[in-house]
């Protein structure tokens, strides 16, 4: 493959990476300047996009957006953990249950990404999108996968500068490795304001059959439900809905 040709699959795939949450729509120009690259580039790459629908054209304002290909893509992505409609079940009687949101998150990069998200039935509840990442130090989904990760995974995340995202967010290291280990005898994590303000969350993790952590279910809600000691006591039911789910995955508890 010639290098030219290589870094058009590379321009490509930034180009794929700059839409997120918060800017959905993207139009050419807004494209090439953060990519730095020459607005008929980009139109090219766009336009050879859209046509494989990794893009569409919204036909109004002639911007584009993320097609209906990667989200096929993604579908893939998500059936290949095997965590399976059956886990889906068992999410929603958590939420059932609690009447809080429940997700299942995984680690990539030292991030948590959401792979499933069961809203809760409470209006003000939290807020998690699919696919939407967040730090791990901080939420009680990435604690608990950097908890039971490996120690490379561990020490990339903290050799990484901590960004507090409220005054209750721990950054210091050390304090980060003590909370890990904690998380590790009890069996759970919690984050308590530390990842969005007003808002509390428990975690556990979900294994798979060689027995390794490769997601976790967490249940979030506001403070003024979700008091510290409520948040220990649904621990309980948040550990056995992450077990039910390991053992769909055929991991068996010794």
């Amino acid at each position: 493959m010639s290098s030219a040709r290589l870094s058009s699959v590379a321009s490509a795939l930034l180009l794929l990476k700059t839409f997120s949450e918060d800017e959905a729509e993207l139009g050419i120009s807004g494209m090439a300047k953060r990519l730095g690259l020459a607005k008929s580039t980009v139109h090219r790459l766009a336009v050879t996009l859209a046509s494989e629908g990794f893009l569409e054209q919204n036909q109004e304002n002639g911007r584009y957006r993320l097609g209906l290909s990667l989200f096929k893509l993604g579908v893939l992505v998500r059936r290949r953990m095997d965590v399976s409609n059956l886990g889906m079940l068992l999410l929603r009687a958590l939420r059932d249950l609690t009447q809080e949101s429940v997700h299942l998150a995984i680690l990539s990069e030292g991030s948590i990404v959401y792979m499933y998200n069961v809203e809760g039935a409470q209006t003000i509840g939290a807020r998690s999108y699919l696919g939407a990442r967040k730090p791990a130090f901080c939420t009680s989904e990435g604690r608990v996968l950097l908890a039971f990760g490996s120690a490379q995974q561990v020490q990339a995340v903290l050799a990484e500068p901590l960004e507090a995202r409220t005054p209750k967010t721990v950054t210091d290291p050390k304090a980060l490795l003590e909370l890990f280990d904690e998380v590790r005898r009890l069996g759970y994590a919690i984050d308590d304001e530390e990842s969005e303000g007003g808002m509390r969350g428990v975690a556990a993790p979900i294994r798979n059959i060689s027995g390794t952590v490769v997601a976790a279910v967490g249940l979030a809600g506001p403070v003024q439900r979700l008091t510290k000691r409520k948040l220990h006591h649904l621990s309980l039911q948040v550990i056995a809905t992450a077990d039910a789910v390991s053992a769909r995955m055929g991991y068996k508890h010794h």
